[in-house]
């Protein structure tokens, strides 16, 4: 693989050890770099690394340090943090699973590829990639990466594996103290209908590559504007006004059934039924009365 592995060690499930290396799943997207420059000289602006009543100094004397009380440091070398000793620096232990379900998506931080560090470690691979995907299941552990330990989730992913950072409990705001004071109703029957028309009618498969930053395509274009009007100042058309808070049902149901197209009308009594004809019974045709042959008289 050309690429560099952003780690490298072994999953461990009791006493197997699958050696193993991950790959960041994802990558920076375009984006527009801007510097900060001198309006008046036309200079970007550096900044230096100074110490007060010393001036700048060189990156080398640069050591971490954490403060114990004002103006007081520990000091520590690059080397002695490196030597911390931690277990999950080299090794991921899965002590857990769970279903994919039970996680909540607020968890979930950052995806990596994992592959078998090797072919001897290829057969051991398969087989828990394979035992995960039969269970349903999701192996969770802890990693240490890049000065931090992780909680991670691990699952199959095609004929490798992902594995997903996760956020600690204490890293995620409470839903709570945000949606309280949403109102705990049921929407309008009618409201919900139109609603879940609009969503049929937009469902599509999800084409990833269908998306692109159109802010960085209008950043683009101000900068060639920009360029060509040496200088000058270009303010591009304001968007249309927001609308006002102030909208009520009436305007909502308007509003949804524009977006739909026709609205739905569904009529939640029950179809009354048509009293059952009857059918006319047959009338047995009446039989001919007999003829009567009248006896001439000698």
């Amino acid at each position: 693989m050309a690429a560099r592995a952003y780690w490298q060690g072994q999953i461990r499930l009791a006493l197997v050890s699958i050696p193993v290396e991950i790959y960041s799943a994802t990558k920076s997207g375009a984006q527009i770099a801007f510097h900060q420059i001198h309006q008046p000289s036309g200079k970007r602006v550096r900044y230096e690394k100074v110490v007060p009543g010393l001036g700048p100094v060189k990156p080398e004397d640069i050591v971490k340090g954490f403060e114990v009380s004002k103006g007081d440091y520990v000091l520590l070398d690059p080397d002695e943090i490196e030597a911390v000793k931690l277990e999950s620096k080299k090794t991921l232990e899965l002590t857990q699973f769970v279903d994919a379900s039970e996680i909540d998506v607020l968890y979930y931080e950052r995806p990596y590829y994992v592959v078998p560090a090797d072919d001897l470690a290829e057969e051991a691979f398969i087989v828990l990639r394979e035992a995960l995907r039969r269970t349903k299941k999701v192996g969770l552990g802890q990693l240490a990466m890049r000065g931090r330990e992780y909680i991670v989730s691990l699952k199959p992913c095609g004929r490798g594996m992902i594995l997903e950072t996760l956020r600690y409990a204490d890293e995620v705001n409470r839903a709570q103290s945000y949606f309280r004071e949403i109102e705990d109703a049921q929407p309008d029957t009618e409201l919900l209908d139109l609603a879940e028309a609009l969503i049929e009618k937009k469902s599509a498969p999800f084409k990833p590559d269908s998306f692109h930053d159109r802010y960085v395509d209008a950043l683009e274009r101000l900068i060639e504007k920009k360029k060509k009007a040496k200088g000058r100042r270009i303010i591009e058309d304001k968007d249309e006004a927001p609308a006002s808070r102030g909208s009520n049902v009436i305007d909502l149901m308007a509003a949804l059934k524009k977006s739909v197209g026709s609205a739905p009308q569904k009529d939640t009594a029950a179809p009354k039924k048509e009293p059952a004809r009857k059918t006319p019974a047959r009338k047995t045709p009446a039989k001919a009365p007999a003829k009567t042959t009248s006896r001439k008289r000698a």
